[in-house]
């Protein structure tokens, strides 16, 4: 097939869609990519890319990306992200259907986490091109708008409401990558185009070895070690975290490790600081390609939200991430999330932004012995094995786009 990839957020950035387009071309398809300047999550344009201007350059040295100017997100607040998400959405306007002038494309895949807005664009192209047009949600709008805070008027969420239901009317697919989505998707589209397409990763391939530095490696060797992986932001019930390494700081065998960066970062060295908490880690953000290193090391790997009901219906992609490394996981979560660590037998769940269940659950694991440690991981890389392998997945992502679903949307 001939592809269109439309995503805000690509390579170098972090994000799932990046394995998802290589494992695409592998499987012999014609992808081209549609996408910003990356930025995320530290909100300054990376080193070797200005936010002005278009740019077209090949990932991994053969598949085409398209790159169009945005406003970068600077350090958070309303203002930039609201000139961040339009941005994307004048320029891809603009530029876009100059950029792809002349190509023929049979699908439109939009890879959308937050904003939803990023669709508006490809359903210009769709229609400029006469494709289909298929939307992988990854957050809920307005939902999620109204669970981190950032809108919370409820004319504006009824004003956002409206704008998902034009945008969901345009796409002959809607892909939701968790099931508690099916519901919250229905209420403003047709039940019939929604279909349960989970985030997958791929491990597989062999990646280069980005080189850790030595002290992070001898500090996960030595303590027994809690591991967080990814954006250290608003969602992602911090405070419950650091509330967790104040009671866990006379212990002195445990630390609680945040590799990352984000909105929340310089908020969590200030408490870092205030409360004195040697057993929290801030070893900052690695590449992608540094996380197994990491993550074997770890004697847990933690995953956390706050008590938002938009926040429980979400399986985060780290989860994925987790499960294939073969590591005890600690969910203090609700919903969705939490259930898939418990079906997987893959380790302990509590209720999200619950310190004392949290702190409980890391003083249990850590009281377990090796062999029961090592069993939660072999279960959940069976659970990821027979759920979430990217190869598989991807294949089930072409039918899709091809107009041929295993089933006739969710039921």
């Amino acid at each position: 097939m001939k592809l269109l990839i439309v995503s805000q957020y690509f390579s170098p950035e972090c994000f799932i869609i990046n394995d998802i387009v290589r494992m695409l071309d592998e499987q012999g398809h014609e992808v081209v990519v549609a996408t910003g300047k990356p930025n995320y999550p530290d909100g300054k344009v990376f080193d070797g890319y200005h936010a002005a201007g278009t740019q077209r350059e090949l990932y991994l040295g053969r598949i085409e990306v398209l790159r169009v100017p945005l406003w970068p997100r600077g350090q958070g607040g309303a203002k930039n992200l609201i000139l961040n998400y339009l941005s994307f959405v004048f320029s891809g306007l603009l530029y876009l259907p100059w950029m792809l002038r002349g190509r023929e494309f049979d699908a439109i895949l939009v890879f959308a986490p937050s904003p939803i807005t990023q669709a508006i664009p490809a359903i210009l192209l769709k229609w400029l091109k006469r494709a289909k047009l298929a939307l992988w949600v990854q957050d809920l709008w307005p939902e999620s708008l109204s669970a981190t805070g950032f809108v919370r008027k409820p004319y504006l969420l009824r004003a956002v409401g409206w704008m998902v239901r034009g945008i969901y009317h345009q796409c002959d697919t809607l892909l939701v990558q968790s099931l508690a989505f099916v519901e919250p998707v229905a209420h403003y589209a047709d039940r019939a185009k929604i279909q349960y397409y989970p985030n997958s990763m791929d491990i597989s391939s062999s990646k280069t070895v980005v080189p850790v530095p030595s002290e992070l490696l001898e500090l996960l060797e030595k303590y027994f070690c809690v591991v967080f992986a990814g954006n250290l932001g608003t969602a992602q019930a911090l405070e419950t975290i650091v509330q967790a390494a104040v009671h866990l700081r006379d212990d002195p065998h445990i630390r609680l490790v945040l590799v990352g960066s984000g909105s929340r970062l310089a908020w969590l060295k200030a408490q870092q600081q205030a409360h004195g908490l040697d057993n929290l880690v801030l070893p900052g953000r690695f590449p992608m390609e540094a996380m197994p290193q990491i993550f074997e090391r770890a004697s847990a790997l933690l995953v956390s939200l706050n008590n938002e009901p938009a926040f429980a219906q979400t399986i985060p992609s780290k989860i994925q991430a987790y499960l294939a490394a073969g590591r005890p996981i600690i969910a203090c979560m609700n919903g969705e999330g939490a259930r898939v660590v418990c079906e997987a037998r893959a380790g302990l769940a509590s209720p999200a932004e619950q310190v004392l269940p949290l702190v409980a659950n890391i003083q249990r694991i850590k009281e377990m012995g090796d062999a029961e440690r090592i069993a939660m991981g072999w279960s959940g890389k069976a659970y990821f094995d027979a759920n979430f392998e990217m190869e598989r997945q991807v294949e089930i992502l072409v039918k899709y786009l091809a107009g041929t679903p295993s089933s006739k949307g969710c039921e």
